[in-house]
């Protein structure tokens, strides 16, 4: 109802794909490859510098895949990103858990560590996170700066909120474009020619950007 009532206002096709924010983000596919690439991006676009993504680092006690090593100032930051393709998930006690326990695995490499994830998180994982000094940034949380706030205040929508193909989101992403205001970098007929997908389309993803991005 919600949709179609946006759809009838002026504005009303830019209003309806922020509106799906975070259907947007479950569209990025249930790998959750592509949304540790986004929340790298997000990372990189509000001042972190992105040292790896998807690394190995040999720990204390056993060798762990990290997600994004960042740095921030002078610390550097262990990011462990938890994704969900389906509504109703939450990210709970136990991701936190695994989180802290890699951090401290792998001391003295990292200063500090995060957890990131596109669904809200449990009441328990945000008490046991406040404990042991871990960050969390998810939907909803923290009140102020949560995911979707930051993404909102720094337009920093994915590529999926144009509702593009699985094949398009495919070619995009193979070309590094994950922020869909990263098309606008690129003159249409030469991102048409090099993605293959038609001029047309290409122009109307560029023209819905600026609607979503310029506030109409």
């Amino acid at each position: 109802m919600v949709l179609i009532a946006l759809s009838e206002e002026k504005h009303g096709i830019a209003l309806k794909q922020k509106y799906q924010l975070k259907d947007a983000i479950m569209r990025l596919g249930i790998e959750g490859f592509l949304f540790e690439n986004y929340a790298g991006k997000i990372l990189e676009e509000i001042g972190f510098k992105i040292a790896k993504i998807r690394s190995k680092i040999r720990g204390k006690c056993a060798v762990h895949e990290i997600d994004l090593v960042v740095f921030s100032n002078d610390e550097r930051v262990l990011i462990e990103c938890k994704y969900h393709s389906k509504h109703g998930a939450y990210t709970g006690l136990k991701e936190s858990l695994y989180t802290h326990a890699r951090f401290l695995d792998t001391q003295p490499y990292f200063d500090s560590e995060y957890l990131i994830c596109n669904t809200k998180v449990s009441t328990s994982a945000k008490k046991y996170a406040k404990c042991v000094g871990q960050k969390i940034l998810s939907w909803r949380y923290p009140p102020k700066n949560s995911l979707e706030n930051i993404i909102e205040k720094n337009n920093l929508y994915p590529i999926t909120i144009l509702n593009i193909t699985s094949k398009e989101l495919e070619i995009f992403s193979h070309l590094k474009i994950i922020l869909a205001k990263q098309i606008l970098d690129y003159d249409s007929d030469y991102l048409s020619a090099k993605t293959k997908i038609s001029l047309i389309r290409i122009r109307n993803f560029q023209k819905l950007v600026k609607q979503i991005i310029q506030n109409y």
